[in-house]
Parts: C-alpha cells; structure tokens; sequence
C-alpha cells in the first residue's frame, strides 16, 4: 500500500473551564521539564560531555520521585516524553548547523503547546478525548478530516491572543499528484506588488500590517503605560495587541494559502529568487515591509505544496541580476536603483517593467539551475554591455 502525505488539520475548539485549567497545568510542565532537561544539557556540554534523549528520560523519571516536583505525575506523562524528543531534536538540528542552539521556553514569550501521541488520546466518531480528562474536547470542525483516518499526533496550543487550537496529524489520502501541466512561471516578490508573474501579471501587496497600524500603535501604548508584572490589566492590554496582530497574521497567511495554491495548481514549474530575507529585514527602513509581505512563509508554502501535488520549485541565486538584464537580448545594465520602476534597454531598445522582467530572466534561468544543480551566478559583462554566455544560456522573448 502506497504511503501517504502526513498533513495536520487544525482546528479552535473552546474548552471548559475545568479543561482549561488541566491545559495550563500541562502546558507548565512541558515547559518546566523542557527548560530543566536544557539546562542539564547545557552543563554537561560545558563539561565537555553529551546528554541524549535516553538519559533525559531518566532524569524525567528522577525528577517526578522528588519532593520538589512531584506535581509533575499530576499530569499525563505523554507531553512531558514529546517534550524531550523535541528537545533532541532541537540539539540535533543545531549539531548539524541548520538551527540556532535551543532557547529556554518563556511563559510569556513562547507559545503554549502540549503533544500527544497515540497513547495519550482517544479520537473516536469525531470526539477527542485527551488523557487526564472526563470529557472530550468542544471543536469547531470547519472541515472534515479525511474519511476513514485517524490521527496519530494531537498537538494542543494557546496562542498569545488566547485563542485555543488543536491540530491532528493524520495520512491524508486525498493529497495526490495533480495531472502534469505545461505552463511554467517566473516570480518575482516585491514590495509595490507581492507577486509579479512573467505572464506580466501582477498581485497587489494589501499591506496587512498598515491597515490595522493606526490600531496597533494605540493598543501597543496602551500596554506600555501599564505597571510591569504580572497584573490583570497589563495582561488585559497584552492580549489586545496579541490580538491585533493575530487579526493580521490571520488574513496575511489566508491571502498566501490562497496564492500558493493557484500557483502550484496551474504550473508545473515554478522559478522563484532565494532571496536572504533574514538579512534584508536587518535593514530598518525595509525591516517592516518585508516582515509584512511574509516572502519566507510564502516560499514554505510554495515549497512543501509542490511536494504534495507532484510540482516544480527551482530557487535562483540570490545574486543573479535578474532586474539588470534584458529579457530580451540579454544585455546587462551596469546600474539599477530601486527607484527606477521602468527602463529601456540601452543594446536592443526594448522598454521593461522592471519586475515583469525580473521575472521573465528567472523563468529563464530556471532550467539552467536543474542542468547544473546550483545557483546561476552573475555573469561578467562584456565591454559593449552583452554577456554572449549568459544570451545562449537564457531563453529569448518573442
């Protein structure tokens, strides 16, 4: 039997107070038994000795015979075990150099979750019962899962704002590959457009955070004139900001759904710019904008949709000139500021949009990454502004 595409299904469900509370007490001990076994890591580390999974369960299990911490058996012991398979995993992603080294968790500053495995839920005719619980939980099933499958992880969170979500892994069998297409697409991000397509159409940025700035800024000094601590009215005013920017984050991560979706839905290939986002928003008077046009989760999103549905996504050097060079005779123009929105090729006299020609170079340069399995760096310009080179390697535009 074919393997399935593992997909999580999230939910809000809305629990009772007495659930609530067990929530929170389990949240507070992932976080106490996370933060301890990362702390007895990070002494041994300094010891020049390693800590694995393995032996932070025997200190889970020390841990809960002490005096000390016995309220931690009061909980189901499942969130407790995932919370140290993260923990590993964290160190093995930062052992391999593609993650920071693991941070303690905050109360305040992380997100609340609590995972269970199969052991620690019951999900049976579309009621889920989690351990340590005497009824199962109250969700807003706004859409059905796949008929027939069951979850085999159950993820519970509270986000800043308050609001309760629970998400089930599940094998979805309805993710197959969509028919092979013969269209494929260049494309740009930018910030006075999201998308521009080498089609030359062009997705208008909606700028999410600046709609609801005006409301951010009062809520945000709202809560900066309150005491520091932990009182019911800074908390109060601390949910209002979380909850302005949820209202954001919310409608920003819709309109991508949405994008990503149509656009692997209609190309087989898709070319886009790695772009080093982490580096741009270091600049102040960009930082803002780019965070808003979220270039990152729409590359994720682009990147594990095409995995799903058979699809293409070919990413091109970051420092291709792709807005420098004429789509059309392939000449490169030796300056570009920002500011300069349209230009005429000084070689062939072709007038560009300089973003639908940004995207035609890199559905150009698309399969010359396949062919040759990296990045297409910049090419050395000629004395007359040609790069023969780069014009055979580039497809021309009728």
């Amino acid at each position: 039997m074919a393997s399935h595409i593992k997909r999580a299904f999230k939910y809000r469900f809305y629990p009772t107070d007495a659930q609530a509370a067990e929530l929170s007490r389990t949240f507070g001990c992932v976080r106490k038994v996370y933060n301890m076994a990362l702390a007895a890591r990070s002494e041994a580390w300094g010891r020049q000795e390693r800590v694995n999974y393995g032996q932070t369960s025997a200190m889970l299990t020390a841990w809960k015979k002490t005096e000390e911490l016995t309220y931690l058996n009061e909980v189901s012991s499942v969130p407790l075990q995932q919370a140290l398979r993260h923990l590993q995993v964290a160190f093995t992603n930062f052992f391999r150099k593609q993650a920071r080294h693991p941070r303690f968790k905050s109360r305040k500053r992380s997100r609340q979750s609590a995972e269970y495995t199969a052991s620690g839920f019951r999900f049976r005719d579309g009621e889920l019962l989690l351990a340590k619980m005497s009824e199962p939980l109250h969700i807003r099933w706004s859409r059905p899962l796949p008929e027939g499958v069951k979850p085999s992880t159950v993820n519970v969170s509270q986000d800043a704002a308050g609001r309760w979500f629970v998400s089930l892994l599940c094998e979805d069998p309805t993710v197959r590959p969509l028919p092979a297409a013969e269209a494929t697409v260049g494309i740009d991000v930018g910030l006075n457009h999201l998308l521009t397509l080498s089609t030359g159409e062009k997705i208008a940025n909606p700028r999410h955070e600046r709609r609801d700035r005006e409301r951010l800024v009062k809520a945000q000094r709202f809560l900066a004139r309150k005491a520091k601590g932990d009182g019911a009215n800074r908390l109060k005013a601390r949910r209002k900001v979380a909850r302005i920017h949820a209202r954001i984050a919310d409608r920003r991560r819709d309109l991508l759904h949405k994008l990503t979706s149509r656009l692997v839905r209609e190309n087989q290939t898709l070319v886009i710019e790695d772009l080093a986002v982490s580096n741009m928003v270091k600049n102040r008077n960009l930082a803002r904008a780019v965070s808003d046009a979220a270039w990152s989760e729409f590359r994720s999103m682009l990147g594990y949709k095409a995995a799903w549905y058979g699809r293409d996504v070919i990413a091109v050097d970051r420092f291709f000139p792709s807005s420098k060079l004429c789509s059309h005779c392939g000449a490169l123009q030796a300056e570009m500021p920002l500011h300069v929105r349209t230009w005429t090729c000084s070689c062939c006299g072709t007038a560009h949009d300089r973003d639908v020609n940004a995207a035609k170079n890199l559905l150009a340069a698309g399969p010359a990454v396949t062919v040759c399995g990296a990045g297409v760096r910049p090419q050395r310009n000629t004395p007359g502004g040609r790069s023969a080179t780069k014009q055979k390697s580039l497809q021309r535009e009728p």
